[in-house]
């Protein structure tokens, strides 16, 4: 009887997982073949990058439909192969696909539920509520506290190279985005650079840091969102969540007690906690307080979105400049020429040195942090054209690192060209062919910031050193297969000469 019983189960699980993976087959969309349990899954976490992985389906895909279908273990996947459709989804129809689908869990991971992943009527609020910190006025009252960090940068490797030896570069810039986070959001002096293990660089680490079967846990838990919150699933390390909650509430109290103001983020936060009507909000509606643990999660996006996202871009772009001397030499020649001009590195400067622009605008194509864009379809959504409905729930995935590689857009995609960047390249090519900070309504709210801080720290170095591959890095660069965002395996080692 309980042989029966189990053949009978198997036989059910079976006939589930074959329906399943005949989704996209039914519906004549164009697929590349699942593999139980992971779906298109294999290898990715372990052996190559999620971002690596759905570039592989994006070219066994692209060309055959505005859409291909994929598996996310046994749920089926949007993976957007046309410009003109991302397009659309993006802006045209993004009351179609204003979610995303990215785990979070309010009542057990309470700082999870931040401007990021936050859906609806939520995220629309709150994206109204935050945008007054990153106006241009907000950039200029910041561009001081940047600049002093980055010449704690300058001082810092000064004192690392002195031997002679190889270092390793993306550490050091993490910490002097940690400083610039720490300083403009929270008010604190956090002294990474200084210290390496202070607590906040510390922390920073942790967030990113996957233990153990950690990559599995995430994928698992976006994927079967409704049951790993019912089951009270968590993705941040407790001693995180505690540390960033208690920091948050501290400062927050002191500000409070002390009628401390600075103008910055944690001040915005403590007048959207008391209710207070912002300058900006012109409506009549009541504001609605937020509490301690929604002023943390806001707060906790804003450092850890900040922090890793920056370094990460000023570390690809020096580990391409170190590769290509003479681009080096031509983005110092820009540096140098304009603080000439101006006299020292202002708001004003940094945003004249066009060739470095253009150096960050390609480590941005080839290298983009945040290499895919995520969407839930939050209602059916018949694909403009077709009669193929994209059912309400379903993940959308745009592939952003596999359409900034396509050679179709970027000719000979893997080397690296600043000169893509100039203004009669951009105008030829497709809007959609660029999608580094996403696009329209949920394009990172925080863009102007990170790039800001990711120029006064490359201006300040370039002006100062001179950086070369060192023995010690693997060329080219392996990414790290378990990280959330692109991370060079191994660190980044480069060789560092004072000029």
């Amino acid at each position: 009887m309980i042989a029966l019983l189990l053949i009978g189960a198997v036989t059910l699980v079976f006939l589930f997982v074959k329906q399943r993976f005949n989704y996209w087959k039914v519906r004549g969309v164009p697929y590349v073949r699942p593999t139980f349990p992971l779906g298109n899954l294999w290898g990715i976490g372990t052996k190559k990058h999620l971002s690596e992985g759905l570039e592989d389906l994006y070219v066994q895909l692209k060309g055959k439909a505005q859409l291909g279908g994929i598996y996310f273990f046994i749920n089926p996947v949007v993976l957007v192969t046309d410009l003109d459709l991302i397009k659309t989804i993006l802006i045209k129809d993004f009351n179609f696909f204003h979610d995303r689908s990215i785990y979070y869990n309010e009542k057990d991971d309470p700082l999870t539920a931040h401007l990021f992943t936050m859906e609806g009527i939520k995220w629309k609020n709150m994206r109204v509520k935050l945008t007054p910190t990153f106006t241009s006025g907000k950039m200029k009252l910041m561009f001081p506290i940047v600049r002093d960090c980055a010449n704690e940068l300058e001082k810092c490797i000064s004192k690392e190279i002195v031997d002679g030896k190889e270092i390793e570069v993306k550490d050091i810039l993490a910490r002097y985005t940690t400083d610039v986070i720490g300083n403009c959001a929270f008010g604190l002096e956090c002294n990474s650079l200084h210290n390496p293990n202070a607590e906040f660089r510390e922390m920073g680490r942790k967030v990113f840091q996957l233990q153990g079967l950690g990559f599995l846990k995430l994928l698992l838990t976006q994927q079967f969102s409704t049951l790993s919150r019912a089951l009270g699933a968590t993705v941040l390390q407790p001693d995180v969540a505690k540390f960033f909650l208690k920091t948050v509430s501290d400062n927050v109290d002191y500000r409070e007690k002390n009628k401390i103001e600075r103008n910055d983020f944690i001040d915005l936060m403590i007048k959207l906690k008391n209710g207070q009507t912002l300058e900006h909000d012109k409506s009549d509606q009541r504001v609605e307080k937020l509490s301690i643990e929604q002023v943390a999660a806001q707060s906790f996006v804003f450092f850890f979105a900040g922090f890793e996202t920056s370094s990460t871009l000023m570390s690809f772009c020096l580990y391409e400049l170190a590769q290509n001397q003479d681009l080096q030499d031509k983005a110092r020649k820009d540096i140098l020429d304009t603080l000439n001009k101006h006299g020292s590195l202002s708001y004003e400067a940094v945003h004249e040195m066009k060739y470095l622009e253009n150096c960050v605008s390609e480590t941005l194509r080839k290298h983009p942090p945040a290499s895919n864009i995520f969407r839930t379809a939050t209602q059916d959504y018949t694909v403009p054209g077709t009669s193929l409905t994209i059912e309400k729930g379903t993940s959308v995935m745009i592939p952003t690192l596999a359409i900034h590689r396509d050679p179709e857009y970027y000719p000979d995609p893997m080397k690296f060209d600043p000169d893509r960047f100039t203004a009669d390249q951009v105008a030829a090519r497709h809007p959609f062919a660029f999608l580094p900070f996403g696009e329209g309504p949920r394009v990172c709210i925080g863009m102007r910031f990170g790039l800001m801080q990711a120029r006064v720290g490359l201006a300040t170095l370039l002006k100062n050193f001179r950086f070369t591959v060192g023995e010690r890095l693997e060329t080219p660069a392996q990414l790290d297969p378990s990280s959330a965002i692109l991370l060079i395996k191994g660190g980044l080692w480069l060789k560092v000469d004072k000029i």
